[in-house]
């Protein structure tokens, strides 16, 4: 049995096979994640898609379940008379007071929120600068390269 090293240009041969498949392998690995990217980015869409048509459906349906409730004031309390615009103001003045209740509750919430700075960190940040400071012994001079220590 021979115990030879191998040659130089099997060696060679072997380390260039190698580093083509790798490269392969790589190439390979970036199109699939491309591939994965696009599929994503397409399923996104389609959903934003579909979540803005749904929107809209239900904006529509809104609209008309207000017109019905509208109506349907009317139909309670002045039916047989010509002011039917009394529904419609009363659902009108309902949908302000909600929006103004809403809008008032947001700016509760907002206002509670900002600025948006974590106010107890920076607290304790101070309270650590000012600890640090007062407990700090007075800087010594180092002598530089050039001088002689004193």
């Amino acid at each position: 049995m021979s115990t030879e090293p191998p040659q130089i240009s099997d060696l060679g041969r072997a380390v260039q096979d190698v580093g083509q498949k790798l490269e392969l392998l790589v190439s390979d690995e970036i199109a699939l994640a491309k591939t994965e990217l696009a599929e994503k980015v397409s399923k996104l869409i389609k959903g934003a898609v579909f979540g803005i048509v749904a929107g809209v459906f239900a904006l529509f349906a809104l609209i008309y379940l207000l017109e019905a409730f509208s109506w349907g004031i009317y139909d309670l309390g002045w039916s047989g008379t010509t002011h039917y615009w009394w529904g419609f103001l009363i659902v009108g003045v309902v949908l302000l007071a909600l929006g103004g209740l809403l809008g008032f509750l947001a700016a509760r919430l907002v206002k509670r929120g900002t600025p948006p700075t974590p106010q107890m960190a920076v607290e304790e940040g101070k309270l650590i600068r000012e600890t640090l400071s007062r407990s700090r012994p007075a800087p010594s001079r180092v002598p530089g390269p050039g001088e002689a220590a004193r």
